[in-house]
């Protein structure tokens, strides 16, 4: 493979603002894998935010990139699994599998697509240290016939319009809004862009804890619960961002609530009639060698959180600390307090997914 930008490559980021800022360009923000495409000839490489390739979990992409793209080309965007109710990024995760067997079944059960955002070479020319103005229209351009798996996002210069997309998208999946200057040069590993992310509050029980790493003496991460219409409590998420010295504190703290398996909700038998809860010897599928296991607490505690947005019945990333709400009662803390956002179709945002 020779190109004008070579692999690998960190992709260039964005920085958290409060509010959609003025005099950019803004496009949605997709929910997905960050990968850089690089295509030369027969040579197609994914790779990924960490620099680690992820071509051979995406054959269908492989073949598509050989199809739909130019020749030889660098091009930044998001692989994302499209579905009729919006992105399913938990159909996503399970594309990265190690059995060769089951990536090729996956990629012909829930296919991927990739959404192009930005162009970091064409040909010979090299465009990072071109204004995005300049490399926006050169990706529009080099991908005029690209489809059905590669498509450009679509991007507007209007504030306003910027702000609709931010608050209607959300119902198909996505999680906010980007602005980029249009001056903008490609610059990798840099927070250089801006990105808008919904955020709200929730009231949650507090049903167990991780310990942390160095120790038992701390807490890693407190597990959140929600109550189902049914009554029986859903396992949300974590919040894990304190303090170390907080951390130790907690473990005394929490200690009066410790309780046993069975007489806690997310108890074997609830486990294997399939409610999706944490388990005492569970791996991470990000990480074989990480212990998820919990200490089961009677669910008596209540905290707010902010969280972004939900992926079915969890939080989509982990949640943050608020405060803690001795006032209210933990039975009220029920799925009814979210926001829902209102449905939107993928192919009104981008012809042709969903």
């Amino acid at each position: 493979m020779q190109l004008p930008v070579m692999p690998p490559v960190s992709p260039m980021l964005a920085k958290s603002v409060v509010s959609i800022p003025p005099d950019a360009s803004y496009e949605p923000k997709w929910d997905g894998f960050r990968s850089i495409c690089f295509r030369d000839g027969d040579e197609v490489e994914l790779g990924s935010r960490n620099e680690r390739p992820m071509t051979r979990y995406f054959p269908e992409l492989v073949k598509a990139a050989e199809a739909e793209l130019p020749e030889r080309c660098v091009i930044d965007g998001e692989i994302i699994v499209a579905s009729d109710g919006g992105l399913d990024f938990e159909a996503l995760q399970q594309r990265i599998h190690p059995a060769d067997s089951r990536v090729r079944m996956l990629a012909e059960k829930t296919p991927a697509s990739f959404i192009a955002f930005d162009l970091l070479a064409l040909d010979d020319i090299d465009y990072t240290q071109r204004p995005f103005s300049e490399r926006r229209a050169a990706l529009v351009e080099a991908l005029t016939n690209a489809g059905p798996k590669f498509h450009v996002t679509p991007v507007t210069t209007d504030l306003a319009t910027a702000q609709r997309w931010f608050d209607e998208f959300e119902g198909a999946g996505l999680d906010g809004v980007i602005a980029k200057p249009l001056s903008l040069t490609y610059q990798p590993d840099k927070r250089v862009m801006f990105k808008i992310k919904h955020q709200r509050t929730a009231d949650c029980v507090v049903a167990g804890y991780r310990l942390h790493k160095s120790g038992d003496d701390a807490i890693g991460s407190l597990l959140l619960g929600l109550y189902k219409d049914d009554g029986t409590l859903a396992s949300v998420g974590v919040i894990g961002a304190f303090p170390m010295a907080r951390r130790r504190e907690l473990v005394t703290e929490l200690q009066p609530l410790v309780t046993t398996f069975d007489n806690h909700p997310w108890n074997w038998a609830a486990h294997m009639v399939g409610e999706r809860t944490p388990r005492r010897n569970e791996g991470s599928r990000w990480n074989a060698g990480k212990d998820l296991s919990f200490v089961p607490l009677r669910p008596e505690r209540v905290v707010e959180v902010r969280y972004d947005h939900m992926e079915g019945e969890r939080f989509r990333h982990t949640a943050q600390f608020n405060r803690w709400r001795p006032d209210r009662d933990p039975r009220s803390c029920t799925f009814d307090q979210l926001e829902q956002p209102v449905t939107f179709k993928l192919g009104d945002i981008v012809p042709g997914l969903g």
